[in-house]
C-alpha cells in the first residue's frame, strides 16, 4: 500500500464515509467496507503467510492435468504460486485490490471454498484458526489504515518487498514507515 498511494487514499475515503474520523473502526464496520475486504484478499493472494499447504497423500493412483500421481504420493500445494498464476489472475504481480470488486473475482473468498485463494488451506486440513485469522487481519489492518497516514521515511525511495522463504513468509528487509494520526484526538483514547 505504501508503494501505491491510491490504495490507502481510496480506503480512507470509504472509511471516512462509513465510520467518520471521530471514532475508531469496529468489527461490525467491516461488512460495510468492501474496499478494505478487497485489500485483505489481495494481501492474502500476493503475500500468503505460508508458501506451502500441509502435505497431502494420494489415497489412490490418479491423473491430474495429465500428470500421473501414484498411490501414496506426498503432495504439497504451493499457495504462493497459485497467487501468481497468470492462468487465474490478470497481472498477478501487481497489487490491485480493485480486482476483488470486479465481477470476475468478486465472489472469491479466502475461507477455503475457492481454490484460487486458499491462504489458510482447504478441506479437512484447513487451518483451524482460519475464521479468527480473517477477522483479525481485517480488524487490525482496517484499524491501522483508518487511524493513520503511512509514509516512507525521508530518503527512502523504494520499498523492498522481497520475501524470506521458510515455514512462514516474512519480509526479507523489515518494514520501516512513519505514521501520522488522521482521526480526531478523542478517537485514540482507550476504553
Amino acid at each position: 500500500m505504501l508503494k501505491k498511494p491510491s490504495v490507502p487514499k481510496r480506503a480512507h475515503e470509504e472509511m471516512d464515509q462509513v465510520i467518520g474520523r471521530n471514532q475508531r473502526l469496529e468489527e461490525s464496520d467491516i461488512l460495510k467496507l468492501p474496499y478494505l475486504q478487497a485489500i485483505c484478499k489481495e494481501t492474502y493472494r500476493k503475500h500468503p503467510s505460508t508458501p506451502l499447504n500441509l502435505p497431502r497423500v494420494s489415497t489412490q493412483a490418479c491423473i491430474v492435468n495429465g500428470y500421473y500421481i501414484p498411490k501414496n504420493t506426498r503432495l504439497s500445494v504451493t499457495i504462493w504460486a497459485i497467487g501468481r498464476d497468470t492462468d487465474v489472475w490478470d497481472n498477478p504481480l501487481v497489487f490491485k485490490p480493485e480486482r476483488f470488486l470486479s465481477e470476475k473475482y468478486a465472489k472469491i473468498d479466502p475461507r477455503g471454498n475457492d481454490f484460487e485463494l486458499i491462504p489458510f488451506g482447504v478441506g479437512r486440513k484447513i487451518c483451524a484458526g482460519n475464521r479468527m485469522g480473517i477477522v483479525l487481519v481485517e480488524d487490525i489492518l482496517g484499524t491501522l489504515v483508518h487511524s493513520f497516514d503511512w509514509k516512507l521515511p525521508n530518503g527512502v525511495d523504494g520499498l523492498n518487498m522481497e520475501e524470506a522463504f521458510g515455514l512462514a513468509l516474512q519480509k526479507f528487509v523489515p518494514l520501516t514507515a512513519l505514521l501520522h494520526p488522521r482521526l480526531a484526538p478523542t478517537a485514540y483514547v482507550s476504553f
